[in-house]
């Protein structure tokens, strides 16, 4: 089991109406959104509102690149659970956020979610930080095909499989828990172009953020007059430091969400509400010239 870090005390709690107004003063606000945003379109979160792990570790960047027991398991997981997040739409909140962003209110998003929602619902400047799980790169050639191509071929390779799978439990990954199921015999397609190992387009655990999709977040926090933090528990640096470095430029940290953050020792106000009807109060506590489409 992964551990999870201890969290502080949660930030004022604010009236929507106080959070809109600081929005609005430091506009454009740069969000960084987690898994608490797509929950409505469901797709499930890791943690509980105290960050603590509702299951197993998430597959771990060694273990895929160096054993084929594990890519084996992933591989068969992921083609069962792939459908939830094919089929996912965004939710309310997705939209909302877009929302926000015509109306001038917030900027840019980095989202540490890999489902490509944001883009769906409309927002259009997204910095898909931990990557996209409707991509498959091979990591000896660098090509990349769409993650529907190599489901047809993994659906090819192992006919019946996704059939045979009972109550499988769906994970935020994209891959699903099948319980007690023997992996030896599942085949993992390798790269048509060079024979190569096919990955995910995704940042597992103990991967490392491209340095170059660190640095264009990090201009788009130089142009923000706030960042606001919007269903996410923020337990893995990639995020955090986003909330630290806001900080150190002296710009408000704001909270959206359920559960405590670890952003919210740097937090200025939150506002503890489900991130579909807290955007939703926040959008009619607007000022009249911001209320106005």
């Amino acid at each position: 089991m992964a551990r999870s870090r201890p969290l502080p005390e949660a930030a004022d709690e604010w009236p929507v109406e106080r959070m809109a107004q600081a929005l609005e003063a430091h506009a454009p606000a740069l969000v960084i959104t987690g898994a608490g945003v797509s929950t409505g379109s469901g797709i499930p979160d890791y943690r509980d509102h105290r960050g603590v792990w509702k299951r197993g570790s998430p597959m771990q960047l060694a273990e895929f690149t160096g054993h084929e027991s594990g890519r084996r398991r992933y591989w068969a997981r992921s083609l069962v659970g792939w459908r939830t997040v094919e089929q996912a739409r965004p939710n309310a909140a997705h939209r909302r956020l877009a929302e926000l962003g015509a109306r001038g209110v917030v900027g840019p998003v980095i989202t540490q979610n890999v489902d490509g929602l944001h883009q769906a619902a409309g927002s259009p400047a997204v910095h898909d930080l931990h990557g996209r799980l409707d991509r498959v790169e091979c990591l000896d050639c660098g090509r990349v095909i769409p993650r529907a191509h190599h489901q047809s071929q993994l659906e090819a390779a192992n006919p019946g499989w996704a059939a045979a799978a009972r109550s499988p439990q769906m994970t935020p990954d994209g891959d699903a828990e099948l319980g007690d199921v023997d992996y030896d015999d599942f085949v993992v397609p390798a790269c048509e172009a060079c024979g190569g190992m096919l990955k995910p387009a995704v940042v597992f655990f103990g991967e490392t953020v491209p340095k170059a999709r660190v640095a264009a977040a990090f201009a788009a926090l130089e142009s923000a007059g706030a960042l606001w933090v919007v269903g996410s528990s923020l337990m893995v640096w990639s995020g955090y430091r986003f909330v630290r470095a806001a900080a150190a430029a002296g710009k408000p940290v704001y909270v959206l969400g359920l559960g405590i953050t670890r952003g919210d020792a740097e937090a200025s106000g939150r506002v503890t509400a489900d991130c579909a009807s807290g955007l939703a109060a926040i959008i009619q506590s607007l000022s009249p010239r911001q209320a106005v489409s």
